[in-house]
């Protein structure tokens, strides 16, 4: 195990990372797999919750108190949005990750013993709180202390894993559905603190972000922690003196601005100005997709099409997890390879033409007798929910942090949560009443909204694909703030990397 003595979680006295690169890099992705296995978790859970009959009965709901069950987890999460970044920014990004799931299991436990609507709204306010402050932090700690050739799979896992969270979160609500008492829907909200406790569990064993430890004035720690990421701890490898060299000079250039960290570097320059809009961006079209309809009521959806039967619908919300998963990792695969635009524009297109035959459909054998009408609507739906999953469940967290720079990451992320939570409560809220009113029409109307979406993703966007974090900024700014030679050249082999003063004295006596 390394002495590393990185910045220190409440419950730990000392640091237990291990010297493998490999080891840390699988302990930073499984991180992120388990902290967004919660996020699917409640997704589905409302979902399988909001077509249980003993649930609906006990809370004695109608559509605006299903509404306001199904969307206050979303006011938790502007909250977050609006608070938690300082709280990244001040304790470091592990501490964050540490009080976040605190907060979630708390909140979990609330939802648990509910005993009212009330009590029941305020826990998921919490929940929404807890998991979007995991969502705040856990981007910007796996963007900047994974090496990059396994970013885009943490981050893309970060979100992929949502379904792993909808599939176990269906099967459970499933299960439990035969129940005849209140455990029927109180069991599947307990289940979820398990995740937030393996989170908890896995903390002391990755270290903190060099590029935090770096702003903090730590240089000799963040270097150790670009060895344990990058070369089992030879901090001598001219790949990590690279990397590590970037880190400084760009961390040293953004310590230098005025108000660095502040929210008015949000806005200050025309880079950082596009960089939040280029965050944000993810964050609304990714959540006013269509996906919400899918994510929050399916039974709706379903009911529209023509398939009423409870057991039948919790089955194919179990088997439409499963399959989103599927989908949602071939997206986080094919990310590196074809690039973040193309990976949008291809989600964006397929999923724009599903959902508008999901409507067609539903308009035709919604509420029919034609057996195979109705699965061919459901059959879009997969198709729709496939699409989807393909491009904006990986983007959703690899793109923002990587178009954020360090002086505007941890705020942008909040603007990011603000905006992706507001999104979500405003759609959350207000589809149930869309679906009851006007039917398959508001599905034409979301799938006019994605074909815009296309345009401005062409070209606007960036490209990132194969870079540092301190590269992208290049593309920006229009300037790299170090010398240091692009690392991917470096390991390569193209150009020789940064070496150590010993082996460049080492070098030089040879040459003489």
């Amino acid at each position: 195990m390394s002495s590393f003595s990185g910045n220190i979680l409440p419950f730990s006295t000392k640091d237990r990372v291990p010297n493998s690169s490999i080891l840390i890099s699988v302990l930073l992705v499984s991180c992120s797999m388990i902290t967004s296995t919660t996020f699917g978790y409640d997704g589905s859970m409302i979902n399988g919750l909001n077509i249980l009959p003993s649930y609906s009965n006990y809370f004695e709901l109608d559509t605006a108190t299903t509404a306001l069950n199904t969307a206050s987890v979303w006011i938790g999460g502007i909250l977050a949005g609006l608070s938690y970044s300082k709280v990244t920014d001040v304790l470091g990004r592990r501490p964050a990750l540490f009080w976040a799931a605190v907060i979630t299991i708390i909140a979990v436990i609330l939802q648990t013993a509910a005993q009212n609507i009330a009590m029941f709204v305020v826990a998921r306010i919490l929940i929404g709180f807890g998991t979007s402050a995991s969502a705040l932090a856990g981007p910007a700690y796996l963007a900047e202390t994974l090496p990059f050739k396994w970013r885009a799979w943490g981050l893309g896992i970060f979100n992929d894993f949502y379904y792993v969270g909808g599939l176990i979160a269906a099967g459970i609500t499933y299960g439990t559905s035969f129940m005849p008492s209140t455990w029927a829907w109180r069991i599947p909200s307990a289940v979820q603190g398990v995740f937030s406790i393996m989170c908890i569990i896995i903390l002391p064993f990755i270290p903190e972000s060099p590029r935090w430890l770096a702003f903090q004035g730590r240089p000799e720690e963040a270097l150790k922690v670009v060895a344990l990421t990058h070369a089992n701890g030879d901090m001598n490898d001219p790949v990590v003196l690279t990397q590590y060299k970037e880190i400084i000079d760009t961390i040293d250039y953004e310590r230098n601005v005025a108000q660095p960290l502040s929210v008015s570097q949000l806005f200050k320059t025309p880079s950082a100005r596009k960089r939040i809009i280029l965050g944000t961006s993810v964050a609304v079209f990714s959540t006013v997709a269509g996906n919400v309809i899918v994510s929050y009521y399916l039974g709706s959806m379903l009911d529209n099409a023509g398939i009423t039967n409870t057991t039948t619908q919790l089955q194919i919300n179990v088997i439409l997890n499963a399959f989103c998963l599927v989908c949602s990792l071939a997206g986080t695969y094919y990310v590196d390879r074809i690039g973040r635009k193309a990976t949008a524009i291809g989600s964006i297109g397929s999923l724009t033409i599903f959902l508008f035959l999901v409507g067609a459909l539903t308009k035709i054998y919604g509420n029919s007798s034609n057996t195979s009408g109705i699965y061919a609507t459901v059959a879009m739906i997969f198709l729709f929910q496939g699409a989807y999953s393909f491009g904006w469940t990986p983007l959703l967290y690899v793109y923002p942090p990587e178009v954020l720079n360090y002086a505007i990451r941890a705020n942008g992320m909040g603007v990011f949560q603000f905006a992706l939570n507001g999104t979500a409560l405003m759609a959350v809220f207000a589809f149930p009443f869309a679906l009851a009113n006007i039917g398959w029409k508001i599905y034409m109307i979301n799938a006019a909204w994605d074909a815009l979406e296309i345009p401005f993703v062409m070209w606007y966007w960036i490209e990132t694909q194969g870079k540092t974090l301190e590269e992208i900024d290049e593309l920006l700014d229009g300037v790299k703030h170090s010398n240091a030679p692009d690392l991917e050249k470096v390991m390569r082999g193209e150009v020789e990397g940064v070496y150590s003063e010993k082996e460049e004295k080492e070098e030089a006596d040879s040459k003489e």
